[in-house]
């Protein structure tokens, strides 16, 4: 089938433009009641959370209008972390969870995800069931007025996952560490510093001043810079940086050095391993992850098993029995406690071991020394095949045969936008600065924008 509204994780577009309509919101919250609302006899009820874009009101009136048209109930929490729609289903014991998000995309954009029963996002073949819904026209004329599906403002849902975080590292105290928080002015703005304080963190807070157009922008996880700067003015011991929807985190010593996804897992795998808690002695990771994290984890004994680009995919991998995995942007999975990316409790977890360690974040980090990285992103008019352009398939080859065994390229689109991505790993950063130069500039030829 060819996707005509899910992409590799959910919906998402431009607010107000095809697929992130009211319309179609409308007709994807009728097709999620008649899926996961059908069953035993008791009320049926989906939760639905947002993060902080403008556009977050339009989508979730209409999602919660379809879904209460098919008689199903709805429970509103506001502004919350996508991890936690994830608990709060379960908590609820509601039948879906939605999360209406575009995570670390500009606030002009948005998107629909949503979670089953069991706090997992959901596989291709029920995406495409509501997809095939939503495309023939879902009708709602056959619920009688009297069971028409009501809406409810649930306050306390943000308690209910404050109390959840802080007890996956058994409210361990933290007092003594001084923190500069990142919020990007998304969905963790109230929950996140109110995790770490009553934990007895010292906590500098940005990014929590919310506007409905400020998500993201110059700010979070993928713009660390202010939260750099603000580390050396208040001289703390590190930075947390989280995205819009908080499901993923980045990190910053002392020091002002940035870790990314690859260091946060690697110093958390080779802990769980020390104390036999890393199932397998393997850990998940995907095709992005530095060659350094390899080199690491092959070092400590440890399994390393990659799998495509996505959180969703980490995750499929770590049902199979395994206890950690995640992906270099920062979204981790711990499995004993989460059933997605989550970057306060990943952040957590990584505090509990400074804590119980005595060592700095910086001292942590050590155990891996990363690669030379770069990642070039070209906007394109259509995603065709690479190999069906032979100037770019020989860019391509004629890289991978300069680089050998001394480092690696990985040339795919992006799921979520029109975006072909050109990351390459080697020796020399300004070597493989010019490798990219030379693919990219033959993918702009044939379908740049």
């Amino acid at each position: 089938m060819t996707r005509k509204i899910f992409g590799t994780d959910g919906i998402r577009g431009k607010a107000n433009l095809y697929p992130m309509t009211p319309e179609v919101a409308l007709s994807v919250g009728k097709a999620v009641a008649k899926i996961f609302g059908n069953g035993n006899n008791s009320r049926h009820k989906i939760v639905i959370g947002k993060d902080t874009r403008l556009s977050g009101y339009m989508i979730e009136t209409a999602l919660a209008s379809g879904i209460c048209s098919m008689g199903v109930d709805v429970y509103l929490v506001g502004p919350i972390p996508t991890p936690a729609i994830a608990h709060l289903t379960k908590s609820f014991n509601a039948d879906a969870g939605i999360i209406i998000s575009a995570s670390h995309n500009p606030a002009t954009d948005n998107g629909i995800k949503i979670f089953s029963q069991d706090g997992y996002k959901l596989p291709d073949e029920v995406e495409e069931k509501i997809e095939n819904l939503v495309l023939s026209g879902i009708k709602s004329d056959h619920i009688e007025p009297e069971n028409i599906g009501k809406a409810y403002r649930i306050d306390e849902a943000q308690g209910r996952y404050i109390e959840f975080a802080k007890t996956t590292i058994k409210n361990e105290s933290l007092k003594g560490i001084k923190i500069v928080l990142d919020c990007a002015n998304g969905a963790a703005y109230k929950v996140a510093p109110k995790i770490f304080s009553e934990l007895g963190a010292e906590v500098i807070v940005i990014g929590d001043k919310p506007n409905g157009l400020n998500i993201n922008l110059d700010c979070g996880a993928l713009h660390p810079e202010k939260m750099i700067k603000k580390i050396e003015e208040e001289k703390a011991d590190l930075g947390i940086a989280l995205d819009g929807d908080a499901d993923r985190v980045v990190m910053v010593d002392e020091k002002g050095e940035f870790f990314d996804g690859d260091h946060i897992l690697a110093m958390c795998a080779l802990d769980m391993k020390k104390e036999g808690k890393l199932k397998k002695d393997t850990v998940v990771s995907t095709v992005m992850s530095n060659l350094g994290f390899e080199t690491s984890m092959k070092k400590a004994g440890i399994k390393v098993i990659k799998t495509a680009v996505g959180d969703r995919y980490v995750m499929e991998e770590l049902k199979k029995g395994y206890s950690l995995g995640g992906e270099q942007s920062g979204h981790i999975m711990f499995t004993d406690h989460v059933t997605t990316g989550d970057g306060i409790i990943s952040a957590l977890q990584v505090l509990r071991l400074m804590k119980l360690s005595r060592k700095k974040l910086s001292e942590l980090a050590d155990c891996m020394q990363t690669y030379p990285q770069i990642l070039v992103n070209i906007p394109v008019k259509e995603k065709r095949d690479f190999d069906k352009m032979p100037k770019v398939k020989q860019a391509i080859e004629e890289v991978n045969k300069k680089l050998g065994d001394r480092g690696r390229t990985l040339i795919r689109y992006s799921g979520t936008e029109n975006l072909a991505r050109i990351m390459i790993e080697g020796e020399s950063k300004k070597e493989i600065e010019a490798l990219a130069e030379k693919i990219a500039g033959e993918i702009r030829k044939e379908i740049g924008v």
